[in-house]
């Protein structure tokens, strides 16, 4: 393989090997849009191909984790995390080959993964998965991902990424206009028996500034643990160290008394400018650079079913939709859907949009509707929970449940691109978009959404 190219830094602050850096790894082929740019402007991009890491994730393979392991696989996984973002950058270093930094990888990888295992059989011998099964996780490979969109314009970068003439942040091919978009395909009709009614909690848009780079669902008890910025509304507490007991304590930004725990990546405008966070953790120290943008309003709502009546949800269930590993895990579990306010009949999966001048760009995260009537998470935080089928029933041996919505609405200012917050490795992409969810209602509170929901009424 030819040496990696030199570190190169765009205004968004994203790393990117220079095109060709490397030749292994899988090659991405990307969706292309029409050549215009966000708002008028330019999302920094550069021809050719950047090359990033891609890794087995971990988390998303276990299976069981007993509680007395749980802190040491959250440790792991975090590591594991932080390895892959070294990795990243090194590849980037002179003097350094896509082969040797792999290598080393591997080495780290495997001394984590065994800590790992080890920790979950010394707590409970029959749990799974085995050593061996964890082991061959170790590995990871380079990817090349295309920054060239169909109509790669010769006109001037209007934007402060453009003007720096460097790849970063997201690229060209990144943005679409949300006018091209496929039309979203209609919701399922309701039967007899359904439940046709919502139930909002009124939460705000995290006027009091709670943000942390956590995530508790995740990697409890590690800060820094998502390495990347989040924006919270709701419970006020939450952070890598929240407990059921400390949530169900804490004060809440919802005017109806809902403690549920809501939160996401932040978006940032790419405008070359410093953020207060520019040298901290889950900022600039984790690759995310730029000033973040507040939402304009954040709508949370609870729809039901087609087809059934839905269930309470339990308290303290943790729900993740969407995947923040998207662009080197696949797409199994990428749930990112991007619009404009007056075109969300139209939808972009993998693609940030072009709104016309003066519309909010829209972010959507629709939760898993369906529930295993048993556990409030899972190992890998996943399969504990579903989504409802095409004709709106859930797949056997769960029930249906009231699916959250959170919609986010931000004004961003004409001319400069944004990208959301995301793992170095991940480039910025819109498809690792992801929203979490900690349901903290009182029983008294959900048992008044579950009826207004199965009653067909708006609450």
């Amino acid at each position: 393989m030819v040496a990696a190219a030199a570190l190169l830094l765009g205004g968004g602050g994203t790393a990117i090997i220079a095109a060709n850096a490397s030749a292994g790894g899988a090659r991405d082929t990307a969706q292309h849009n029409t050549g215009q740019t966000p708002h008028g402007a330019a999302a920094g991009s550069a021809t050719g191909e950047a090359t990033t890491v891609s890794c087995p994730d971990v988390g998303e393979k276990l299976r069981e984790v007993p509680a007395p392991a749980r802190t040491e696989v959250s440790r792991g996984l975090s590591q594991l995390d932080a390895q892959v973002a070294g990795a990243y950058e090194q590849m980037t270093s002179k003097g350094t080959t896509p082969d040797a930094v792999l290598g080393e990888l591997k080495r780290k990888r495997d001394a984590t993964i065994g800590r790992i295992t080890d920790s979950i059989k010394a707590a409970d011998s029959a749990a799974v998965p085995a050593p061996e099964d964890l082991s061959a996780l170790s590995g990871c490979r380079t990817r090349q991902i295309s920054t060239t969109a169909a109509d790669d314009s010769s006109r001037p970068l209007s934007s402060q990424l453009g003007e720096q003439g460097k790849p970063g942040g997201p690229s060209r091919a990144d943005f679409a206009d949300i006018r091209t978009a496929p039309t979203r395909p209609g919701a399922p009709a309701a039967r007899r028996g359904g439940s046709t009614g919502t139930f909002a909690s009124v939460c705000g848009r995290n006027e009091n500034g709670h943000f942390n780079p956590d995530n508790v669902i995740v990697t409890p008890g590690v800060r820094n643990g998502a390495h990347h910025m989040h924006d919270y509304v709701g419970n006020k507490s939450t952070d890598a160290f929240s407990t059921d007991k400390s949530l169900a304590a804490a004060g809440t930004t919802c005017t109806n008394g809902d403690k549920s725990s809501h939160y996401w990546p932040v978006l940032r405008k790419l405008d070359g400018k410093a953020a207060p966070d520019a040298n901290a953790p889950g900022g600039g120290h984790d690759g995310n650079m730029g000033t973040v943008l507040r939402p304009a309003s954040v709508t949370l709502q609870f729809r039901g079913s087609p087809v059934t009546k839905v269930t309470a949800m339990p308290r303290f269930l943790r729900v993740i939709t969407g995947d923040a590993k998207a662009l080197t895990n696949g797409l199994g579990n990428a749930n990112a859907s991007w619009s404009c306010a007056g075109f969300e009949n139209r939808q972009l999966k993998d693609k940030y949009p072009i709104c016309p001048n003066g519309a909010q760009v829209v972010r959507t995260f629709a939760f898993q509707n369906c529930w295993d009537g048993r556990n409030t998470d899972s190992a890998n935080h996943r399969t504990h929970v579903a989504f409802a089928r095409a004709d709106g029933s859930c797949p056997r041996g769960f029930q249906a449940i009231p699916q959250l919505v959170q919609r986010i609405t931000y004004d961003v200012p004409a001319g400069v691109p944004f990208a959301v917050d995301s793992f170095p490795e991940q480039l910025h992409k819109p498809v690792t978009d992801h929203g979490d969810f900690i349901n903290v209602m009182s029983d008294a509170l959900m048992a008044r959404a579950t009826a207004c929901i199965n009653g067909g009424r708006t609450c």
